[in-house]
């Protein structure tokens, strides 16, 4: 019978089990350079069948907020070779999540302290972090521009370049292309952030050309089997939102089926918050249905609120990994405890952004 902890083929790699730690940003990178903490940190959890990095920043222009990990200078991809031949090492398998924030960030994060881009000139209603002095400060995200339709084909080549600077330098397995929780991809999918009128807004087709032109380039230059994508269809995070979530997903699925993806990974309900909302109905076993029946075969991963008794469930209802986040974060060991039934530790979340070992490296595991 299959369980949480059956290995399972995810593309081109074999995983130990079906337990995913999730993305998880901590802001502990400054000059957006991985340090040989994260090291510590990453190798601390490789008993997960797959670790996701915390969301890494494709370009500059892709940062959004202070010390967050970056995939695009040398002393980064270097930092990052450390830690994947580390949680090699240890057993593991690890992925890269490909981010870039478009309207959530600050001006002081943007090259020559330019404004953010977006698909259109709306300012998110919320706030990202900035490090002053070694300590995180929520701070309200800067006005945007309209990225122009000249300047697009440029930022498919710079996903391209990143996916495969992660595989080939710095040694990632995979990457993860973050379209999810309100950042640049899923502000295009969005009708509520994305009010072009040009050929990459309006109808549901043209808010998922970027998107799509992204991922199609990205197994162009790794191969399907090496990437996988992040999607949130009704998460209000960062102050997005669609007027009707159904049908465009359900597009966008379809258009991934082709394409041999290791995984599409699905957060249900709202990030880090309920899983069902009742302003923002979806029906996700449907989402599911459309993607095998279009011939998708990558692993479908269920996130979001997600403890053994669901996640057990999850999995004997079809769902093949189920991404856990928070958890992770104190439970260095969570396969194990999981595995065991055993008591959880519980995350400080005055640590979670920003700072050094504690409440980071210093979560015990079992004895």
């Amino acid at each position: 019978m299959t369980s949480l902890f059956t290995p399972i083929q995810v593309g081109d790699m074999h995983l130990a089990n079906r337990i995913v730690m999730a993305p998880l940003t901590r802001n502990r990178a400054p000059d957006a350079t991985p340090t040989p903490l994260m090291i510590e940190y990453y190798t601390q959890r490789a008993t997960a069948g797959l670790l996701i990095s915390e969301a890494t920043a494709i370009s500059q222009q892709g940062q959004g907020y202070s010390d967050v990990p970056g995939l695009y200078g040398t002393e980064q991809l270097d930092g990052w070779k450390k830690i994947t031949d580390s949680v090699h090492k240890a057993g593991g398998k690890i992925a890269v999540q490909l981010w870039h924030v478009g309207r959530v960030s600050h001006t002081d994060l943007q090259p020559d302290n330019g404004a953010p881009v977006a698909p259109s000139a709306i300012t998110a209603k919320t706030k990202t972090v900035l490090i002053k002095e070694g300590t995180p400060v929520f701070v309200e995200t800067s006005a945007p521009r309209a990225l122009s339709a000249e300047e697009l084909p440029g930022l498919v080549h710079t996903y391209q370049a990143a996916a495969r600077n992660a595989v080939e330098t710095a040694g990632f397995d995979a990457v993860e292309i973050h379209a999810a929780n309100g950042y640049l991809l899923d502000q295009f999918l969005k009708n509520g952030s994305n009010q072009r009128t040009d050929d990459f807004g309006g109808s549901i087709e043209n808010r998922a050309r970027l998107m799509l032109e992204i991922v199609r380039t990205v197994t162009d230059a790794i191969g399907g089997g090496r990437t996988g994508i992040r999607l949130s269809p009704v998460t209000p995070a960062n102050d997005v939102h669609d007027t009707d979530p159904q049908p465009l997903f359900e597009y966008v699925v379809r258009q991934l089926a082709p394409l041999n993806l290791a995984f599409v990974h699905i957060i249900e309900g709202a990030t880090g918050g309920p899983r069902e909302l009742s302003d923002r109905p979806f029906d996700y076993a449907a989402l599911k249905r459309a993607y095998r029946i279009a011939g998708g075969k990558g692993a479908w991963m269920v996130n979001n609120g997600y403890d053994k008794a669901l996640a057990e469930k999850a999995v004997a209802d079809g769902a093949d990994l189920v991404a856990f986040g928070r958890p992770f974060i104190a439970n260095p060991d969570l396969v194990r405890r999981l595995r065991e039934d055993a008591p959880m530790n519980t995350p400080d979340q005055a640590t979670f952004y920003g700072g050094g070992v504690k409440g980071y490296t210093d979560y015990p595991a079992l004895a």
